[in-house]
């Protein structure tokens, strides 16, 4: 047998099956990620001290509650672009979001100062799943999941940040 028809063997026998193969498998696992883009409804956001969370975003209505540095509720609606929604179904998509646990507490209601840790709601809504997690600001787990969970709160926070500023403009 010649080389140039044990190159053209191999070609048929091995790589072509491995492409069509990996090109069969990828589109598959493409096509059934559960956390599409496309499919997105929209995301809460709720933060506050202990159990009531008093600071809330919902994407859907553009119901924006928070308590600003008067100590008073200031209730107005805020409506995010899709380009924001993009970025941040990206950002948490590229912190890991949709492998997070549930719950992220913490048995202890109190720091060492005696006040209670912010506790952080975030959920996103899909068409076909949603995805729901309650994090602590004193949570004492894997330091990678509470630097992702922090992350994430910090790029949310200021995207509604960004999006007041435009209002106001």
């Amino acid at each position: 047998m010649s080389d140039k028809a044990k190159k053209v063997f191999l070609l048929l026998t091995i790589i072509v099956p491995f492409l069509l193969y990996c090109v069969y498998y990828y589109s598959r696992m493409l096509k059934n990620a559960p956390y599409k883009f496309t499919e997105f409804k929209s995301f809460v956001f709720k933060y506050g001290y202990g159990d009531s969370l008093v600071n809330t975003y919902n994407s859907l209505t553009g119901e924006y509650d928070y308590v600003n540095k008067k100590d008073s509720l200031v209730k107005s609606t805020l409506l995010l672009t899709k380009d924001d929604l993009l970025y941040l179904h990206r950002k948490a998509a590229d912190l890991g979001f949709w492998d997070f646990p549930t719950k992220e507490l913490n048995s202890d209601t109190t720091d060492f100062h005696g006040r209670k840790p912010l506790h952080y709601y975030i959920e996103f809504n899909y068409e076909r799943k949603s995805k729901k997690v309650l994090f602590d600001e004193s949570f004492k787990g894997d330091d990678r999941l509470k630097d992702a969970n922090v992350d994430l709160v910090k790029e949310i926070m200021h995207v509604l940040a960004d999006a007041e500023d435009r209002k106001k403009k």
